[in-house]
């Protein structure tokens, strides 16, 4: 099974990702998103960063994972290329509990494309048959 595939979009990037369950969905997304801006293959997984993040639907779990991993780039410089995500469903709420793998941008990542931020242009998760799929375009 592909983990991810690219989709056209004015001015834009869309992204569509596939898991076998929702943990490997939300991984497969973060790992979309990040290939945009570097070459994932070429990112160590050196430092981990502990992220948890809740919502009541998934779609917005979604957004605030892959917006709370733009902001750490961001504000620590840090890239990431390996995640290992749990989500649970708890009172009515999506709560993921996961480490993102990195290391500091270097020249060798072979930097390319900024995300800016995650949008809900488009957005669609969904099962299909046995496969999760998520569908969604990023602002560059």
């Amino acid at each position: 099974m592909k983990r991810y595939e690219y989709f056209e979009t004015t001015a834009d990037i869309g992204i569509i990702a596939y898991g076998r369950d929702l943990n490997e969905l939300f991984e497969n997304c973060a790992l979309a998103v990040f290939d945009i801006m570097c070459n994932v293959e070429k990112v160590s997984p050196k430092e981990v960063r502990e992220i948890k993040v809740e919502e009541e639907n998934i779609e917005d779990l979604l957004v605030t994972w892959l917006t709370e991993l733009l902001a750490i780039k961001d504000i620590e410089n840090l890239l990431f290329g390996k995640f290992k995500v749990e989500i649970k469903n708890k009172n009515g709420k999506y709560i993921i509990e996961a480490k993102a793998y990195g290391e500091k941008a270097k020249e060798e990542h072979e930097l390319e494309t900024e995300v800016k931020a995650i949008t809900y242009h488009k957005m669609e998760i969904k099962k299909e048959n046995s496969t999760w799929k998520a569908k969604f375009i990023v602002d560059i």
